[in-house]
């Protein structure tokens, strides 16, 4: 697996793959519609944000943010395409990620994750801290973090 800075002319790719990912948890098209806005990336925050890419195969597999911070950055998205999920793609990716943020002097990454992502990044190493509103009203998201030095 190989990882590089996203170009601004993937963001559909990168879109297809967020709803896609979103998708593969069963949630209803309802739901999908409501977090719209939120998956779509778009080449200006590409552009305005540290975005990567990883490439199995020759294929983006998937894709992470992570946006500016000082000793905490947050991990705003963080998806695997379907066909990749559960190969050990998203392992070895946040894993590159955590020695990234090491080196790069950062102290925690912060996730507000998909309930279904929650084993996963406990398997990480994070730890659910609190709870963030969501879409639909009345919908709570666990917020985690991991210390990475």
């Amino acid at each position: 697996m190989d990882i590089r800075f996203a170009k601004p002319d993937e963001a559909t790719q990168l879109t297809r793959i967020a709803f896609a990912a979103k998708r593969y948890w069963g949630y209803p098209e309802t739901d999908i519609a409501l977090w719209q806005d939120d998956l779509t990336i778009t080449p200006e925050f590409i552009d305005q944000n540290d975005v990567f890419v990883a490439i199995q195969n020759n294929t983006v597999a998937g894709f992470c943010a992570l946006p500016n911070g000082d000793s905490v950055r947050e991990v705003e998205h963080f998806w695997i395409d379907p066909q990749y999920i559960g190969k050990g793609i998203g392992r070895k990716w946040f894993q590159h990620i955590r020695q990234a943020m090491e080196v790069a002097k950062i102290a925690k990454l912060r996730i507000t994750s998909d309930p279904n992502a929650v084993g996963f990044y406990k398997k990480m190493g994070a730890k659910v801290i609190d709870r963030a509103a969501s879409t639909p009203p009345g919908r709570f998201l666990p917020l985690m973090e991991v210390h990475v030095r």
